[in-house]
């Protein structure tokens, strides 16, 4: 016996669950599969973060000369696994292409603005149901930089975040220091963008989760899919470890899985994974206050409640959540460059996950041409959390035929052919 949906989402990530939950609200019947337990894959050990100052395409002007530097480095900040793959191939030539200042120009408007939205979202939903556990703050972002030539990229970064509407101003070393003591050795001066925000990123699709189920949604974890069911431009059902599921539409929000699973669908989703790690470390004095990403080692620091999380690396090793030991220790050894550490201290929990990279740097999200019901909301790599809510929103628009809050057509999957 078939059970159905008037939407079906694959994927019980960020992503999948802020379409569940504005799906929902809106009194659309829902059902979210996930061949594991809902939102603990890269929704779990992201460095929670609410950005949209850092929401920028993964493609940024300089990374042909970074990523030479860095590339067959398995310690370096960019590290991709020597292995043949005509996939991978194609990726890093379409990647490189769109390293420059013309597609920077082009990518961070669509980008920046779906991050506001989101913010606004976030906040939106907080006040509507209140900050319960998730860990909520309006700390904002500080970008500490160790070189001139990180505090060039910096100060343009904030340029062109600047002219889209974000707030930013540079900080000299002194009032760096003075904005967040926990900064130490070598540092030449940093941006602070003070209207950024950060939550535990578990708690909030937990949140969002509840939400969407005492709206309907029903959330089917250890559920995984194998088969789809096929008649000319329609996919009929899908098949799955815990039975048959039919819905009106489909939505593959499956992130760095969902190249396979559109494989069986006659489809190329140039989605690469991009492996990033996060430690939970014990509290060290002084405590971080503010979120901070360290810049020239692309490491992310995240105050928590009793805790603080170091997050950060990208390792472009294929569907391998093999855990690399010296890319761990690369990440103690980098954040030592800029925060007072100890000598000895606790790693509470090592984390490891996939996050799905598109070539463009920007997410795919809307209908699929050549199928009546599938929709596709994949591709985020880092920005996940930063740009859920409003990926949520833009999917429940295409799906109900409203019109959108933000211009779909950057974020169409028929940009790829």
């Amino acid at each position: 016996m078939s059970q159905e949906a008037e939407v079906l989402i694959l994927g019980g990530g960020v992503i999948g669950t802020a379409c569940a939950y504005y799906l929902s609200d809106r009194g659309v019947a829902v059902t979210v599969l996930d061949k594991g337990a809902i939102g603990h894959g890269c929704s779990y050990g992201n460095a929670g973060w609410i950005v949209p100052c850092h929401a920028m395409p993964l493609p940024l002007p300089g990374a042909l000369r970074q990523a030479l530097r860095w590339v067959l480095r398995p310690d370096s900040p960019l590290y991709i696994k020597p292995r043949w793959s005509w996939e991978m191939a194609r990726w890093l030539i379409r990647f490189l292409s769109c390293a420059n200042e013309r597609h920077l120009r082009y990518a961070a408007p669509p980008l920046v603005g779906l991050a506001q939205e989101s913010l606004r979202l976030t906040e939106q939903f907080i006040a509507k149901h209140g900050p319960g556990d998730m860990g909520f703050h309006k700390r904002g972002l500080i970008c500490a930089c160790q070189s001139r030539t990180g505090l060039d990229a910096a100060r343009h970064e904030m340029s062109v975040a600047q002219s889209l509407g974000i707030t930013g101003r540079e900080l000299g070393v002194d009032a760096l220091r003075e904005l967040e003591p926990a900064v130490a050795g070598q540092v030449v001066g940093g941006i602070y963008y003070p209207n950024e925000a950060h939550v535990e990123p578990l708690k909030f699709v937990e949140a969002l989760a509840r939400q969407a189920a005492q709206r309907g949604a029903r959330f089917l974890p250890q559920t995984e899919v194998y088969r789809f069911e096929c008649s000319d431009r329609r996919i009929e059902a899908v098949h799955t470890t815990r039975g048959r599921f039919v819905g009106n539409q489909i939505l593959l929000a499956t992130g760095s899985w969902t190249p396979l699973l559109a494989r069986q669908l006659r489809l190329r989703v140039p989605i690469q994974a991009g492996k990033g790690y996060a430690l939970i470390v014990e509290p060290f004095p002084p405590v971080p206050r503010i979120p901070m990403l360290l810049l020239e080692k692309r490491l992310a620091v995240t105050p928590r409640e009793g805790s603080v999380r170091l997050a950060g690396t990208m390792e472009l090793a294929g569907l391998n959540e093999t855990i690399t030991p010296r890319r761990v220790e690369a990440i103690v050894r980098g954040a030592r460059e800029f925060l007072k550490l100890p000598e000895n201290f606790e790693i509470r929990e090592t984390w490891r996950g996939l996050r799905p990279c598109t070539p463009d740097g920007i997410p795919m999200v809307g209908r699929v041409e050549s199928w009546d019901n599938l929709l596709l909301a994949a591709g985020h790599a880092m920005l996940g959390l930063t740009l859920s809510m409003g990926t949520g929103q833009l999917l429940a628009d295409l799906c109900t035929a409203r019109k959108p809050a933000v211009d779909p057509t950057p974020f169409r999957p028929s940009r790829f052919r």
